[in-house]
């Protein structure tokens, strides 16, 4: 198997970490295990081009991405419904995509793994032609990433303090979003702080919100009904705890797509696409497409060629 690895030098926690030595780390692990390997280095700002010349790159048969979130959902959207695999070196603060994949958290066990790992088809999320992993949200998370953004952090941790005062201030003056829904079966009328759809339901009793079935086959439509100050510290308790389906504070559907309709009047909201901000349209169509993205994943019983 030929790997391809693009690793972002400015994204996630690689800003700290000595590429050079990484690169030469994923090497030795790569070909100790028989895989050939080329390692790119980049910057953020030639992330895209690089992660386009590697995505047409014919003679790879895995490009492994390393960088922090917006980097995987880049090289994912890329990839979707092509026989080139994905690999994850998950160095961003929450690794959700790749938690979901059984991928472990430390960079060498997780090189280890995916090096000794397989191939399996896992389902892509699309949002008007733009392709994620995670989750699309408007309401709420966008503003905490707004918020978060305006914020000074140098660091993981800086990243995580940062976002708990955004998620405070949010807490305190959550949006108002008035919403209509239309999935294949229903039309229904939402007012809500948030709303989520996410790349498959998220599992039950995780602290961290990702899926435990990323080929499930369904779209998570989680709609917040929190309001006041003690509404909202039961959502983020609730959500701290990994209760979704228990949580009295958001409506939980599924589907295999959803066109979702800003009814707000004039105020313009922004999205969130796996964690990227993004201007969001009066009218947003999304599509779950199945075990349409290849990727490497440390073995498990039920993984598929």
């Amino acid at each position: 198997m030929h790997v391809l690895a693009v690793l972002n030098r400015n994204g996630g926690t690689l800003r700290t970490l000595d590429t050079d030595a990484l690169a030469e780390e994923i090497r030795d692990i790569f070909e100790t295990a028989g895989h050939s390997i080329e390692v790119r280095l980049c910057s953020g700002k030639n992330i895209v081009s690089m992660m386009e010349e590697a995505a047409s790159d014919e003679n790879a048969d895995v490009l492994l991405a390393g960088g922090g979130d917006g980097t995987i959902s880049l090289a994912a959207g890329l990839l979707a419904h092509s026989e080139k695999a994905l690999a994850i070196l998950p160095a961003g603060t929450m690794n959700l995509f790749a938690r979901s994949l059984g991928i472990p958290q430390d960079l060498q066990a997780a090189m280890q793994a995916l090096a000794q790992g397989s191939i399996r088809r896992v389902d892509i999320a699309e949002a008007d032609g733009t392709f994620y992993v995670h989750q699309l949200s408007i309401g709420m998370h966008p503003q905490l990433i707004r918020l978060r953004e305006r914020m000074e952090f140098r660091s993981r941790v800086g990243k995580i303090i940062a976002s708990v005062r955004a998620a405070i201030a949010t807490m305190v003056r959550p949006p108002k979003l008035e919403l209509e829904l239309e999935l294949p079966e229903t039309k229904m009328l939402a007012t809500t702080s948030n709303l989520a759809v996410t790349n498959n339901l998220y599992g039950e009793g995780q602290r961290l919100p990702f899926t435990d079935r990323p080929d499930g086959g369904q779209l998570g439509i989680y709609i917040t009904h929190a309001r006041t100050r003690a509404e909202m510290l039961l959502f983020f308790l609730n959500m701290g705890i990994g209760r979704w389906r228990k949580n009295e504070q958001v409506e939980i559907h599924q589907a295999n797509e959803v066109t979702v309709r800003v009814r707000s009047g004039t105020q313009r909201f922004k999205c969130a696409i796996d964690g990227e901000l993004r201007p969001l349209p009066r009218e947003t169509r999304i599509v779950l497409h199945p075990k349409a993205l290849r990727v490497l994943a440390p073995k498990q019983e039920s993984s598929l060629s």
